[in-house]
């Protein structure tokens, strides 16, 4: 071997680029690379199935975040406990900083006891805690005589990280392991790993607590407006219905003025001059008197006849739908108005009233008053009877009278009106009709035991009555 190879020429070493990864070198405890120091590889070994554990036992713990800080807490000291198998853990939290994260502290004895009271526990151990949650940074106590950092065989078994959160300190983990325990850099770098993934995860439940308050009380909001907003659109339709009713209550009245005004005094006017024309004819004599006074008698009765229905119309119109009165009620008060002299009206109630919607108890109340007032003027009845009865299952109107009407008859001038459209005669008919088919009744005529004509309508009541 010549002398220009011997020393051998070392090729420099190139640089290798800066590892922004975790300090690999203090998690595994390896040096170097060479396989001369086989035995540092067992322990780097050992290390690495350490610091492998560790971090599964930290991912397990973060896991719980989704199930709130408490539990979140509870999980990463045990974590720590496990790393470490300490004989003591505290977590605690620097006072004012996450306001919201529970518990504050927690603190683990020997066999992974949790010690809820911190009176309890070694004065040692509550020192520290009550130093993390006063903000010291090195977790140290302010009594010198709490501190164990300074013995040197004491401080290989003692640990203290610091939780950081956005570069201020909000609280950390203390640690006291046993003798034959010491804490190595590997410990120092898991711990430092668990504290950072800690604060990170707290503030993640922070986050989502608050913002499951917030959407819990968004939902409320919305609920309430939900039930805001319905009313006010039930509002809305009374105001409208009551809007609308008040204009037909107008309108009615208007209309109940005119012919009262007007057709009415026509009416009467006529019957004045014809009664004026017989009293006439009568004081002359000749063949065709009888005949004159036949034709005035006629006409006095149309007369007569018109001025009863303008008055029935007028009474009608006048009593809107808006009357706070019931069905009973209503129909009492038409048995008394603008009936003849001659026709006697009963009104009878069966059963116990129900209340039932105002359009039905108004739809009712017309039928009842369409068909006494045929009663009254085609009849030719002395007695009526109005009969209520409300039952299980529905309500029974019948208007019974002892007239001369033939229900055969009054069914074809219904199916007449019902051919010959709106302006058709009998439009009285079909109304009763149509108003009994939109309560989703039923509207019949028969022979009364009176002898005359019934009316009768069924109606429905919903889900009847229990």
């Amino acid at each position: 071997m010549t002398s220009a190879q011997w020393p051998p020429r070392r090729t420099p070493a190139r640089p290798h680029p800066p590892w922004p990864g975790p300090d690999l070198d203090a998690l595994t405890g390896l040096r170097s690379g060479k396989p001369s120091f086989y035995p540092e590889y067992r322990v780097s070994a050992v290390r690495l199935r350490r610091v492998i554990l560790a971090l599964e036992r930290i991912s397990a713990a973060l896991v719980r975040t989704m199930e709130g800080s408490e539990a979140l807490v509870r999980a990463v000291v045990d974590a720590a406990a496990d790393h470490l198998s300490a004989d003591w853990v505290a977590f605690a939290l620097v006072d004012g900083q996450l306001k919201d994260a529970r518990p504050r502290h927690l603190v683990l004895g020997p066999d992974g006891v949790e010690w809820s009271r911190l009176d309890l526990v070694p004065a040692n151990v509550r020192a520290h805690v009550e130093a993390v949650r006063s903000g010291g940074e090195d977790g140290a106590p302010a009594d010198p005589a709490h501190d164990d950092t300074h013995d040197r065989a004491t401080a290989r078994c003692h640990l203290h990280v610091p939780v950081r959160l956005d570069g201020r300190s909000i609280g950390g983990f203390v640690a006291w392991t046993p003798s034959d325990r010491e804490i190595d850099d590997t410990d120092h770098s898991v711990m430092r790993i668990l504290a950072g993934q800690t604060a990170a995860a707290l503030q993640n439940c922070a986050l989502l607590e608050r913002s499951e308050r917030l959407y819990a009380r968004t939902a409320r909001q919305a609920a309430d407006l939900r039930s805001r907003n319905d009313e006010l659109q039930e509002t809305q339709a009374e105001l409208g219905a009551a809007r609308q009713r008040e204009v037909l209550d107008s309108e009615r009245h208007r209309i109940a003025r005119e012919l009262h005004d007007s057709v009415t005094q026509y009416a009467l006017s006529a019957g004045m001059h014809i009664e004026l024309c017989r009293s006439e004819i009568l004081s002359q004599e000749g063949e065709n008197t009888a005949r004159l006074v036949g034709h005035l008698d006629t006409a006095k009765a149309l007369t007569r006849s018109a001025v009863e229905q303008l008055r029935s119309a007028i009474y009608a119109l006048n009593h809107s739908e808006s009357e706070d009165k019931d069905l009973p009620a209503m129909l009492r008060q038409l048995s008394t108005v603008h009936m003849p002299d001659e026709l006697r009206v009963e009104v009878r109630i069966g059963g116990g009233p129900v209340p039932l919607p105002a359009e039905a108890e108004q739809s009712l109340f017309r039928i009842a008053g369409e068909a006494l007032f045929n009663t009254a003027m085609h009849a030719d009845a002395s007695r009526a009877v109005i009969r209520l009865a409300y039952r299980a299952d529905g309500v029974r109107l019948t208007v019974s009278d002892d007239g001369k009407g033939s229900p055969e008859e009054i069914r074809r001038s219904l199916k007449a009106s019902a051919l010959s459209g709106p302006s058709g005669e009998h439009r009285g008919l079909g109304n009763m009709q149509t108003r009994a088919i939109e309560m989703g009744g039923t509207l019949t005529f028969r022979r009364a035991r009176m002898g005359g004509l019934q009316v009768q309508v069924d109606i429905p009541l919903a889900g009847g009555r229990s």
